[in-house]
């Protein structure tokens, strides 16, 4: 079950961001293959063997465990472990069939693990809560920890105009009247325009939020210069490059 770590209210709206947690049980079969494998290199290398140009017998079938292994893990989808377990069978099966399985498909497949990893950083809410309402959410990578970071929130809801907004967990924010955001996006410097919400919520409102979600998808690394009430001036950084915009989904026309 997920637990939620952090709910807040805008303008009457109600968001829970949870910690997601991997399968125990798949991850348990990954540490204890790593630690198998490990102990029959060790266990090997104290013994002399002649030299030899194809892999023994017992060394294919050990690769071809970790190849089972492997092959389990891109069906359920654990696309980091499956890179690790690649790895491993590269390093310590060189010249099997099952090296040359994973190494034909490692570059492909550690490109889709970054990528997953990204995306899962990102969560995407329906509510109907005083109306139809959608969501897209990320916490803020830099600085770490539930007490100190932010969320960027996209806000859709059929009451109130579209929005594009930072979200502090304790007093929120220093800005006074319209005041100027400065983000750097992949490196490049930019100044946004953003005010407090009348409300009073810990929240910071960023303007032109069209322009703001169009530029989104192509988007890796977004940091923005804010000054918070409880720890001063704070570089804020989120790693937008796993949005998905098919998933932030457009209220119906009405």
């Amino acid at each position: 079950m997920q637990r939620c770590v952090a709910q807040h209210r805008l303008s009457g709206y109600t968001f829970c961001m949870y910690r997601h947690r991997p399968s125990r049980s798949l991850l348990s079969a990954v540490i204890v293959m790593l630690a198998t494998t490990a102990v029959l290199t060790i266990s090997g290398c104290s013994q002399k063997k002649p030299a030899s140009t194809a892999p023994s017998a017992a060394t294919q079938a050990a690769a071809d465990k970790e190849l089972g292994l492997y092959r389990q893990l891109l069906a359920a989808q654990r696309l980091p472990q499956a890179v690790l377990i690649a790895h491993d069978i590269l390093q310590k099966y060189p010249g099997t069939p099952a090296s040359a399985e994973v190494q034909k498909a490692l570059p492909m497949l550690e490109a889709r693990a970054e990528h997953a990893k990204l995306a899962a950083l990102w969560l995407y809410q329906t509510n109907n809560q005083d109306g139809l309402q959608y969501t897209a959410a990320i916490y803020s990578s830099r600085p770490s920890g539930l007490d100190t970071r932010v969320h960027l929130v996209l806000r859709r809801h059929v009451g109130w105009p579209q929005s594009v907004y930072l979200y502090g967990h304790e007093r929120g924010f220093v800005c006074k009247n319209v005041c100027g955001l400065t983000m750097h996006v992949d490196g490049r410097r930019e100044v946004w325009k953003a005010y407090l919400p009348t409300s009073g919520e810990p929240a910071l409102i960023i303007r032109d939020d069209q322009r703001f979600i169009a530029m989104l998808p192509k988007a890796q690394l977004i940091e923005m210069d804010v000054i918070t009430r409880d720890h001063g001036p704070e570089t804020l950084q989120f790693q937008v490059g796993g949005y998905d915009a098919s998933k932030f989904l457009s209220l119906p026309k009405q």
